[in-house]
């Protein structure tokens, strides 16, 4: 097996770590709660920031941070629609949810009109 593949018994150890630091930051936030509330505030975000630097420690942590960066640089690549492309798409959309709209309840309205007709009860 590779080397960086495998998660060995530190990596867990690591990842445990991370975890009771962050539920640590939180406990602490609910626990101090005669401290300002800026302060606590900011020991949670510390508490984020040191949770995840030690999660990156893992292989795990690692292979979730590359996927992040691949994730990005995908983003980036998208072609957006302009505006106008944005706009002129939304209002085609409107129209046919409309024009689908009348033509089902025309429909509905013949399956009406031949089910009063069947059934002898108009016509």
């Amino acid at each position: 097996m590779d080397k960086d593949s495998t998660t060995g018994p530190l990596d867990t150890v690591k990842l445990l770590l991370s975890i009771a630091i962050l539920i640590g930051s939180l406990v602490g936030y609910y626990t101090f709660q005669d401290v300002h509330g800026v302060v606590r505030v900011l020991g949670v975000v510390a508490g984020i920031g040191l949770a995840l630097f030690t999660l990156y420690q893992t292989t795990m942590g690692r292979g979730w941070y590359l996927y992040v960066m691949h994730a990005k640089r995908e983003v980036k690549q998208v072609v957006w629609p302009t505006r106008p492309e944005t706009v002129q798409m939304t209002l085609i959309v409107f129209v046919v949810v409309i024009l689908m709209g009348i033509f089902l309840w025309l429909i509905d309205m013949f399956f009406l009109w031949a089910v009063k007709l069947l059934t002898g009860q108009g016509g």
